[in-house]
């Protein structure tokens, strides 16, 4: 970090809205937010509790969960801060860089994770007589760190490059939380440099991440095709849709903020709640309506039967 930032506090100038909107904009939120962590932690409840559910699947669903759910802690309550007083808006230089680190470090594990889980489908549905040996406890444990280890190091990475730079006049962040391309924009200094090694470091983890993914389920779907019942090849798409859409949900944002030229705050500081507000909400909604094992243990759970079976 540099020695040369002079800039102590920095103002989240928040979502672009006519302050009118400010008590209802806080309500909509607020209930987002708090239906994102019950949900997030309830699929955590079930997959704990319940034996039926403790495959590599689900594993790999519990660490999205928690990712997602810590995901919106980092952006959502600050955010919310912005709507009720001018003095929310204030966050001080430090907090700033631990929230950037964490919401780097969380989105980029996430992408990770995606890459993770849409190889654990194709093992499943490609190799389903082999899937269990070769996706062993072991296996799964080590994809899971992998994906939290390479997340910190892309994370500690924009960080540094963020920051390290001086910080001495403006400090107005035309966003709602602490993020690389409007902080950059604050710098005392030339950025470009900064800026190009941002964009290919984003670029080469999305895209990279984006290719695998899309191989994965390429392989699959030649897979699905050679299965010989309409009922398992109903059942194989239907678990990869859902995988498939909160994909896209998560990449399309990200793709369109970080990885196009130029820059408009207000359309960014919109779009960014695609992938901060509404996806880690998505996680426990695509994957409980649209997922029939998941939807009996909730209905297991709320009669108490689950935790009879997990004894």
């Amino acid at each position: 970090m540099s020695n040369l930032s002079l800039v102590t506090t920095f103002i989240l100038m928040g979502i672009p809205h006519a302050p009118a909107l400010d008590t209802i904009l806080f309500g909509i939120f607020f209930v987002i937010y708090v239906l994102t962590v019950v949900g997030n932690l309830l699929i955590l409840l079930v997959v704990r509790v319940d034996s039926h559910l403790h495959t590599p699947m689900y594993y790999f669903l519990t660490n999205l969960s928690f990712i997602d759910m810590w995901l919106s802690t980092v952006t959502v309550p600050k955010m919310l801060m912005t709507f009720v007083s001018p003095r929310g808006r204030a966050i001080s230089f430090h907090s700033c860089v631990a929230q950037l680190y964490s919401f780097h470090f969380l989105g980029s594990s996430e992408c990770f994770l995606y890459t993770v889980m849409s190889y654990d489908r194709y093992l499943a549905i490609s190799y389903p007589l082999r899937y269990t040996s070769m996706m062993s406890r072991k296996t799964r444990t080590l994809l899971a760190t992998s994906t939290w280890l390479s997340g910190s190091l892309h994370s500690a990475v924009q960080t540094i490059l963020t920051f390290r730079l001086p910080y001495c006049g403006p400090n107005q962040i035309q966003h709602y939380f602490c993020d690389a391309p409007p902080i950059l924009k604050l710098a005392c200094a030339d950025t470009s440099a900064n800026e190009m090694v941002i964009f290919v470091n984003i670029g080469v983890v999305a895209l990279g991440c984006f290719l695998l993914i899309a191989l994965s389920y390429v392989s699959i779907v030649f897979s699905i095709l050679k299965i010989c019942t309409s009922e398992g090849r109903h059942r194989a798409f239907q678990t990869c849709t859902s995988h498939c859409i909160v994909v896209l949900c998560f990449f399309v944002p990200c793709v369109f903020i970080y990885l196009r030229p130029g820059s408009r705050n207000a359309v960014d500081g919109v779009v960014a709640v695609f992938y901060t507000v509404l996806t880690p909400l998505l996680n426990p909604v695509v994957y409980t309506l649209r997922n029939k094992e998941v939807k009996k243990a909730l209905l297991m759970l709320k009669s108490g039967s689950v935790f009879t079976q997990s004894k």
